[in-house]
This record gives C-alpha cells, sequence and structure tokens, in this order.
C-alpha cells in the first residue's frame, strides 16, 4: 500500500538485519506500521499498531478479506472526506491513504498522467496494490493505539518507523523526545529495538544507512536525504 514513508523498497535490506537474531516465537511488532510495507514480509507472530483508527480499520479488513471499490469519483472522494461519519471506516481509511495524492491522508484526490500523456489510473493502482497484499496481511494482530499504550510481549523485536523530526508533517504533532525516551525504557525491559530516522539521540548508533530520493511523486519537490537504522548502544556487540 502507498504511504507517505513506507519502508517497502528497503524491506529487504532492513529486515535481515533486524530478524537476524530473531528466537522461535519471538514476536515482531511495529508500533508505527504505517502501510504494513515492512510486516508483511514477516512470518510467524506479528503486531502491528498505529493510533490513525481508518488506517487500522482499513489493514483489520483488507486482512479480513475485504475489498475496496475498483473505482472513486473525485465527487465521491470528496464527500467521504467531509462526511467520514456516513462510511465505514476502512472505506475512509482507503480513500484517504491510497487514493490521496503522495499518500498523505486526504492530501487531495490523486489523478494525473502518465509519462506518455495518458491519463493514469491511480484509483485503480491503488485498488490493485491493496488487493494484492490482503493475503500478506492475514494473521497479523493490528491495534489502533498510541506506541506509549501499546502492551508488548516479553522480549519482542520492535521496529519503530516513526514520523520523522524533519520530514512532511502527518495528521497529528509527534514528540519526537518522548518517542526516544520510550525507546530507551524499551531496551531496559527487554526488548530488541530497532529504529529508523535520518538522525537519532548520541546513544543510538546507526547500523544500515543509505542515500534515498525521499518524494513518492515527481512533483512535490524531491530531497536526497540518507536513511537510517538506530540500535541503542546497549544492543550492540563490543
Amino acid at each position: 500500500m502507498k504511504y507517505m514513508g513506507s519502508k517497502n523498497r528497503h524491506a529487504k535490506e532492513l529486515l535481515p538485519i533486524i530478524l537476524k537474531n530473531r528466537r522461535d516465537g519471538q514476536c515482531y511488532v511495529e508500533p508505527f506500521v504505517g502501510g504494513a510495507n515492512m510486516i508483511d514480509k514477516v512470518s510467524g507472530w506479528r503486531i502491528g499498531a498505529d493510533k490513525h483508527e481508518y488506517l487500522i480499520a482499513l489493514l483489520i479488513s483488507l486482512s479480513e478479506g475485504w475489498e475496496p471499490p475498483n473505482d472513486m469519483s473525485e465527487k465521491e472522494y470528496q464527500d467521504i472526506k467531509n462526511n467520514m461519519s456516513n462510511y465505514p471506516k476502512e472505506l475512509v481509511g482507503f480513500a484517504g491513504f491510497p487514493c490521496s495524492y503522495g499518500a498523505k491522508w486526504f492530501g487531495g484526490y490523486c489523478r494525473g498522467r502518465a509519462n506518455n500523456g495518458e491519463a493514469r489510473d491511480y484509483i485503480g493502482e491503488a485498488w490493485r496494490n491493496v488487493v494484492q497484499q490482503s493475503i500478506k496481511l492475514q494473521g497479523i494482530d493490528f491495534r489502533a493505539v498510541c506506541f506509549r499504550e501499546l502492551i508488548l510481549p516479553e522480549q519482542s523485536i520492535i521496529y519503530c518507523d516513526p514520523p520523522y523530526a524533519s520530514a512532511t508533517k502527518y495528521r497529528d504533532k509527534f514528540d519526537h523526545d518522548d518517542f526516544w525516551r520510550w525507546c530507551r525504557e524499551m531496551v531496559n525491559d527487554g526488548h530488541d529495538l530497532f529504529a529508523s530516522e535520518y538522525k537519532a539521540p548520541d546513544d543510538f548508533i546507526c547500523i544500515w544507512e543509505k542515500q534515498v530520493n525521499s518524494s513518492l511523486t515527481k512533483d512535490t519537490g524531491a530531497k536526497n536525504n540518507i536513511e537510517r537504522l538506530f540500535q541503542h548502544r546497549s544492543q550492540i556487540a563490543t
């Protein structure tokens, strides 16, 4: 599923690092599951959480076999945006994310043209993407909850992909200092924690990095940034 900040293109490099020492029966947890583009490539016991209730409603429904509409007019899109309570939460989530420009929460109806000048069916692409992904979502325990309120199994593997401090802002303000405090608490509690960001506090060490183009679309002013994966220094073998 298209989602702002998705790590789908990095999953093949990140997951072998994150899962390298995973034990049998160890739970894999994503407190910022987003479009589920990492967790859908992990097997076994999985928990995917996000505080966005419409996103989680969409992921749960997809995992249970729901298919969104394969067509949505701009008029329908705007009506869903302006009258969310009149529609099922999963449909609001579908319109709000994969059917929106740049996959940003109701960032505008997704329209445009292909390189050959012909109209591009963005809604049809969004439909195909989520339908293809849906089978990979089966068995994931999705939870609509803030990371601070997430109850974790003991000694879980936690992968965090929070809103980045210097990136495009999401729907809600995010307390980055509190997030890093929570990360330290999770490490102290015995969890194996990994976090993606451009930069981190000094007690977190970069264990992977790659220069990337950070834009989802050609018109949003693409920027080159260095994606990094961090672990707390206490977790890194010396």
